[in-house]
């Protein structure tokens, strides 16, 4: 008898004994996430360390996402604090070149209009919670709307403040669109341009002055500490990197900056994300909504920097075409290559790729300043 309770205590402490359907869909799913970021390579650097630690936190037993588990941890200290999308944005500063957008300030109206998936999806997502009975608020609804803008840090930041309980189908939903930039924008171009507005060959672009590049994120981090104090973390974090970057003095930590450090954080960052894919968090009609809505806002977003592009090709002086409205999205740069590809279908001689990181660069702005806004609103 003895043995035999031996043998079933043995059974129990196994993770058979205790495996639900609901964590071997998640195991699944994660396996999916792991396969786009193998073989498809969509966003392997995020996309793979989410699907793993997703496989972890649903081991049975294991505790690897609890509060007292490591991939718990790393949420609680990195993600519920802000901390890894913040020093994301740090980097990310350290990253991008505003020369595009300050030889062309009129690109910062597509980086706007691109934003609209956001608001868009913000009204859905409360449509549906009110009259299909969805247990979703205003501020799932905003941390929801968010993933229009294309941005994953910026949409990790706003959901861990407003709705945590739905970051992971946020996460997930926001860096796989992110993923499928090349999938989902051409068709949605091509169907709101005509050949000729994409064959538009657009002027060089102007020299900007180092005085330029270096005083552009004092003033940016000045007019949003005057405006929208909430957006100063995004935003200042952002601005900090990028005046590493063109300082020209601390070349050390800006190379730091766009290498090490975001290395690091973005592996903390995929752990802490996937230990929210466990089956009792992730496996809710909610999800499925999220990750609907999720497509939705951004082929909105797509659609309205591509329609601000042809307005603005309309009643612009100098030539403007459409497509670089796409770019208005966050991806960045993978929507300004995206842009660039289709502007080739059309005409191999047009080069649209530093025309396109205007308003790609201010639609990381702009999805950090309509953030800010909601949090604002709602914090």
């Amino acid at each position: 008898m003895d043995i035999l309770s031996g043998l079933e205590n043995i059974l129990q402490s196994t993770g058979i004994a205790h495996l639900t359907w609901g964590q071997l869909v998640m195991i699944a799913v994660s396996g999916l996430l792991i396969w786009l970021a193998i073989h498809k390579e969509y966003e392997p650097s995020l996309l793979l360390p989410i699907g793993f630690a997703g496989i972890l936190v649903n081991i049975p037993l294991a505790g690897m996402g609890g509060v007292e588990g490591i991939l718990g941890l790393i949420y609680a200290v990195g993600i519920q604090s802000g901390v890894f999308p913040l020093l994301i944005f740090l980097s990310i500063g350290a990253m991008t070149d505003f020369g595009p957008m300050l030889a062309h300030p009129k690109t910062l109206l597509l980086g706007a209009a691109a934003q609209l998936g956001i608001f868009a999806t913000l009204l859905g997502a409360l449509a549906l919670g009110r009259y299909a009975g969805l247990e979703l608020g205003l501020r799932d609804a905003a941390a929801i709307g968010i993933i229009g803008g294309a941005d994953g840090p910026t949409a990790i930041f706003l959901a861990s403040r407003l709705s945590p309980r739905f970051l992971g189908a946020i996460a997930v939903a926001a860096y796989s669109y992110m993923a499928m930039v090349p999938l989902i924008q051409p068709p949605i171009m091509r169907a709101l341009t005509t050949r000729r507005e994409r064959a538009i060959v657009m002027r060089q672009l102007r020299e900007v002055s180092r005085l330029e590049r270096i005083l552009f994120p004092f003033l940016v981090t000045g007019m949003c500490a005057l405006l929208l104090p909430a957006a100063i973390p995004l935003v200042g974090m952002f601005m900090l990197g990028n005046v590493l970057r063109e300082s020209g003095v601390v070349e050390r930590l800006s190379r730091g900056a766009q290498n090490e450090l975001i290395n690091i954080v973005t592996v903390f960052l995929g752990l802490g994300v996937g230990s929210r894919l466990s089956a009792d968090l992730f496996l809710r009609v909610e999800t499925l909504v999220i990750l609907a809505l999720g497509f939705v806002a951004f082929s909105i977003g797509t659609a309205g920097g591509v329609l601000m592009g042809k307005l603005m090709s309309r009643f612009s002086r100098e030539p403007v075409n459409p497509l670089i409205g796409a770019a208005g999205v966050s991806a960045v740069p993978m929507a300004a290559r995206v842009v660039h590809r289709v502007g080739l279908e059309t005409d191999p001689n047009n080069m649209l790729l530093m025309h396109a990181m205007g308003p790609n660069v201010a639609g990381v702005l702009g999805s950090a300043v309509v953030a800010g806004v909601l949090l604002a609103l709602l914090g």
